[in-house]
């Protein structure tokens, strides 16, 4: 008699300030894969972030609503140690372009290292994200831009409060 295999979970870290289009593409197709996708908010130490880690967490949760197994959650401890206490076997990362292998790799293989169990699973983005990120959508939403087309409507309308029109500011 066979055994039934165990639940796969897997791990989407990332800082998610804003969540973007490119991330919404690789948490859509890694809910298609794994039983159970926790997309990890984390609070990276280096990046002075726009928005709180509990904005973060409710953009994501708001655009995620649709997808039965995936849930989103936050983190400030090694990612390995998190894994552990979610029972997560399967690290996601997206890749943009050959200059994030290196990077990603050396992530990777850190992982792995702190904990056997561990692997990373390395998505490719979809060529039409290729180019976004989260600094780049900022930069845009702070200068005005049309950023419509990079992120979900209401990542868009919170962008357009965290950087309000010179013309809707009123004068004092």
């Amino acid at each position: 008699m066979k055994r039934p295999r165990p639940e796969l979970i897997a791990v989407y870290p990332g800082s998610f300030d804003p969540v973007t289009n490119g991330h919404l593409d690789i948490i859509h197709r890694a809910a298609k894969h794994f039983d159970h996708v926790i997309v990890a908010v984390l609070n990276n130490s280096s990046k002075k972030p726009l928005f709180s880690v509990e904005e973060r967490k409710e953009l994501l949760i708001a655009v995620t609503k649709d997808m039965p197994n995936v849930e989103v959650d936050s983190f400030r401890d090694l990612l390995v140690n998190y894994m552990q206490q979610k029972q997560a076997s399967i690290i996601i990362r997206g890749l943009r372009a050959v200059s994030d292998f290196e990077y990603e790799l050396q992530l990777a293989s850190t992982n792995s290292k702190l904990n056997r169990q561990v692997e990373t699973f390395f998505m490719m983005t979809n060529p039409q994200y290729s180019y976004l990120s989260s600094s780049i959508v900022k930069e845009i939403a702070q200068y005005h831009g049309n950023v419509s087309d990079l992120v979900p409507k209401i990542v868009e309308e919170a962008l357009r409060k965290k950087y309000p029109s010179p013309s809707n500011k009123r004068l004092v």
